[in-house]
């Protein structure tokens, strides 16, 4: 595998999530990271934020509206997003470790992980209507 070249814009990126517990955007990412380098481009920022996920640095979260949000905290833990406000939160639970075992008695391949999403209302929704 190729060593991957230092860049202080891609550090800066990495440090701005892993202080947040937002998940925020690309285009936040960007907003923010223009703050300490004014000439990168958003290009780069997705560059980099496609990089970090793909080497397993940060995490990028699919969600059905509002584009990929990202997370700093690599670390085993779910995720619930909001289907009114498209916000994303990290859940405090037991680890589902187990569903692996439950999913693999009728499959014939190797589990090695899984990704869980919860879906619906956060409290700011459910206290808005």
């Amino acid at each position: 595998m190729q060593t991957l070249k230092y860049s202080r814009q891609r550090e800066a990126i990495k440090e701005f999530l892993a202080g947040r517990t937002d998940h925020p955007t690309a285009d936040t990412v960007y907003s923010n990271i223009r703050q300490e380098f004014p000439n990168i481009s958003l290009g780069t920022v997705y560059r980099n934020l496609s990089l970090l996920s793909d080497i397993g640095e940060i995490l990028k979260i699919s969600t059905s509206k509002g584009g990929d949000r990202f997370d700093g905290n690599t670390m085993p833990h779910y995720h619930f997003i909001c289907t009114e406000c498209n916000s994303v939160i990290d859940l405090e639970m037991k680890n589902l470790d187990h569903i692996n075992e439950l999913a693999s008695v009728n499959f014939s391949g190797q589990i090695e992980g899984h990704v869980a999403h919860f879906y619906g209302k956060c409290e700011k929704c459910i206290n808005k209507q």
